[in-house]
């Protein structure tokens, strides 16, 4: 199967991080969405990036739906749990995370307007949206190890993914100091090989 990505996407980055930790053999072929010609809307209806491409031609997409399919078809680590309640927390985690993603990438795209095409309520919207997500976070954390205790799920794959972004595009926002125990949560997930291996690259 092949991965088609961007290395900056954190979407992207949360498919590898599974594609490795499962140790599922996967072809990366790295893409710009931004491209209008190119070849991520023959994939992608949408025209974006995750696209999980199965050897059959299938092409599989958003993010979410990639996971879960990893998750199924290989017996190792599993990283959603079948319980209902415990897959709820995971599976709310990741929406919480990946909302935090898409306010925070709303505030990236908006600032690269000219400034008199920007809009001040718009901007302040989205960053109320992405402090009130790193709060959640954070409080869903509390301090414990992992969002489930015991061990990493989907859940601090995609809050990693998430941290990640920030550190790649807001190095104004002090989350660390603001959260210590999403700092914590980072620093550990950091010491994986799938993390090491994904960290994202202007």
């Amino acid at each position: 199967m092949k991965l088609v990505t961007s290395l900056t996407s954190p979407y992207g980055r949360k498919a590898r991080v599974v594609l490795l930790e499962k140790k599922i053999p996967f072809q990366l072929q790295v893409e710009n969405p931004w491209l209008p010609d190119g070849p991520v809307a023959l994939i992608n209806p949408l025209g974006k990036v995750p696209v999980l491409v199965l050897e059959d031609g299938v092409s599989v997409f958003d993010s979410r739906v990639i996971v879960e399919y990893l998750d199924h078809i290989s017996p190792v680590a599993h990283l959603i749990p079948s319980e209902p309640k415990t897959r709820m927390v995971v599976r709310g985690i990741e929406a919480l995370a990946d909302g935090v993603i898409d306010a925070a990438v709303a505030v990236f795209l908006e600032r690269k307007r000219a400034p008199e095409q920007q809009s001040g309520d718009w901007l302040a919207l989205q960053q109320k949206t992405l402090f009130r997500g790193l709060e959640a976070l954070s409080e869903a954390l509390g301090e414990k190890p992992w969002y489930l205790g015991n061990s990493m799920t989907l859940a601090d794959i995609a809050c990693g993914c998430m941290l990640g972004y920030l550190e790649l595009r807001f190095a104004e926002i002090d989350w660390r100091g603001a959260h210590p125990n999403l700092a914590k949560l980072m620093d550990k997930l950091m010491e994986r090989a799938s993390f090491k291996e994904t960290v994202p690259v202007v």
